[in-house]
């Protein structure tokens, strides 16, 4: 572990861009805004970017708290974290996007999933919308599975199975996905309505049930072809996504 005492100077910055949020298990330590300038489809837009950290240690002493960062290995471990555009805390509408990583579509640029369209078009809605913020969820992978369990979904699904059977056939539920803790970062963030950017179901009701205000939902289909019509198909016949006439796959 570092034992060298923190700068004065380097702590008064940090301490400013730190908020505390209580869990039921501890804390949140969320940190931002930071600038972040982004290539979106070739123009660059300028996001406010948030990251945070959960703890089992509930303190306001930011100083223990940075100092110990050097002895936990995050770099092994997964944070998510937020982008933000416009005045997202105060403006009356704004979009948001709960976006589950996805190592291979976001990446790298699969076909075989829409994830990676998802998280562009979505910053992309945000961001011709004026308001907004789009939620990177870095445990979500593979709707709950891990990476590892994902690539080997995966050989499942070279072999017939859909993406729901892969995962049920490995030990798995079809989506073990928790909204909680982005949650109560967006609750920290604004307390006005938000509309929801997905065809999902589960994400609508977790917002709802947490006591956000949601003022509607708005779909986000496409870039569909012919490496991920089952998997979407999928979505909607066995995982309960909304069909939106005209932007969805057929059946």
């Amino acid at each position: 572990m570092n034992q060298t005492k923190l700068d004065r100077k380097v702590l008064s910055i940090l301490e400013k861009k730190i908020k505390l949020i209580h869990t039921e298990k501890g804390a949140i330590y969320l940190v931002g805004p930071i600038r972040l300038p982004v290539n979106l489809y070739g123009e660059t837009v300028i996001f406010q970017w948030y990251s945070w950290l959960n703890s089992e240690e509930v303190s306001e002493d930011y100083e223990r708290i940075i100092d110990k960062l050097s002895s936990q290995n995050l770099a092994e471990l997964q944070q998510s974290s937020v982008l933000v555009y416009g005045d997202f805390e105060l403006n009356e509408d704004a979009l948001i996007r709960m976006h589950s990583i996805c190592h291979t579509g976001d990446i790298f640029g699969s076909k075989r999933c829409d994830c990676g369209y998802q998280l562009k078009q979505s910053m992309k809605m945000i961001q011709e919308h004026g308001t907004g913020a789009l939620f990177y969820l870095a445990n979500h992978e593979g709707r709950g599975i891990g990476l590892f369990s994902k690539a080997m979904a995966y050989v499942l699904q070279e072999n017939d199975y859909d993406t729901v059977e892969a995962n049920v056939n490995l030990g798995f539920v079809d989506d073990s996905r928790n909204y909680s803790d982005a949650i109560k970062v967006l609750k920290a963030l604004r307390t006005k309505p938000v509309t929801l950017i997905t065809n999902n179901p589960k994400k609508l009701q977790a917002l709802k049930e947490s006591g956000m205000l949601v003022s509607g939902r708005t779909p986000i289909w496409g870039d569909i072809s012919e490496f991920n019509e089952k998997y979407l198909q999928t979505k909607i016949q066995r995982s309960g996504h909304l069909k939106d006439e005209g932007t969805c796959p057929n059946e």
